[in-house]
Parts: structure tokens; C-alpha cells; sequence
């Protein structure tokens, strides 16, 4: 099954982040795994780099579902440029996409994925509405 990202997302950021000769597994290719790992890093930092980090004594992101759609094989050695959109915003959630190319791969997609991304109180367990900076990042697209 391929799930396609929606017309309707604003970039909202890019990294680049190094393959690593331990992201590949014995195939010779970019474990499946590492795709969403990549994905996390970006979306941590982009959360981080305004001051929403994850808190586990307090509050942050928790990932509700998750999906990733691989059409090329990533290799060592090189890199990996993850762009990031926001898409559908809810009370206490949001939806968030990446697209993944090789910085010397030009505008081919290697892979694309995304997440539901909820919002939560983590010692009391249960989702919150999405507090009001982070509402305003995402409704302005930066």
C-alpha cells in the first residue's frame, strides 16, 4: 500500500543529516527503520529550534500513527536531505510530512512519509490542545 502526501502542506524546514555506514543492514542499503529515524531527527529539531522540545516531565509530541513510502535505496556513504511539511491542523493535533533526497541526487525523492503528531501531558498520560505558540507556528507555515 502507498499512501500519498496531500497537495494542501507548507514547508516549514529542512536538514540535512549524514548516512551513516551503521544505518545500512546486511543488504547493502539504508535499514527501513533508519527512514523514520531520519524523520524524527527533523521533526525534533524543528520543534527544538523554536523551543517546543520534547518534555517528559511536562509536555510534547507523541507520534499517533506513522508511514513511510520507499522508492529508491539510500546508500553509504552520502547524505540526506529531509524537507518538512505541516498539513491538516486539529485541537490537539497536527499532521506532518517528509520528502527524503540525496544531496547529490538532484530533485529525486528517495522516500516521503509523515505522522500524526498529538500533543500530551506525559505524566498524566492524556492529550492536551496544542498550546497557543505552537498553534501559531504551524497556521503560519514557518
Amino acid at each position: 500500500m502507498r499512501l500519498d502526501l496531500p497537495a494542501d502542506k507548507r514547508l516549514v524546514h529542512t536538514m540535512t543529516i549524514p548516512i551513516r555506514w551503521g544505518d545500512m543492514d546486511a543488504m547493502g542499503h539504508v535499514n527501513n527503520t533508519i527512514y523514520f529515524r531520519y524523520m524524527e531527527t527533523a521533526r525534533l529539531q524543528w520543534m527544538g529550534e523554536w523551543g517546543m522540545p520534547a518534555n517528559p516531565q511536562g509536555q510534547g509530541p507523541v507520534i499517533v500513527n506513522a508511514f513511510c513510502n520507499f522508492f529508491r535505496q539510500l546508500e553509504y556513504p552520502g547524505e540526506v536531505i529531509v524537507h518538512s511539511y505541516v498539513g491538516a491542523l486539529g485541537q490537539r493535533s497536527f499532521d506532518m510530512f517528509h520528502e527524503m533526497r540525496r544531496s547529490d541526487g538532484g530533485d529525486t525523492v528517495y522516500a516521503n512519509g509523515g505522522a500524526t503528531v498529538v500533543w500530551v501531558d506525559f505524566p498524566a498520560q492524556r492529550s492536551l490542545p496544542l498550546p497557543e505558540a505552537l498553534r501559531a507556528r504551524l497556521t503560519a507555515g514557518a
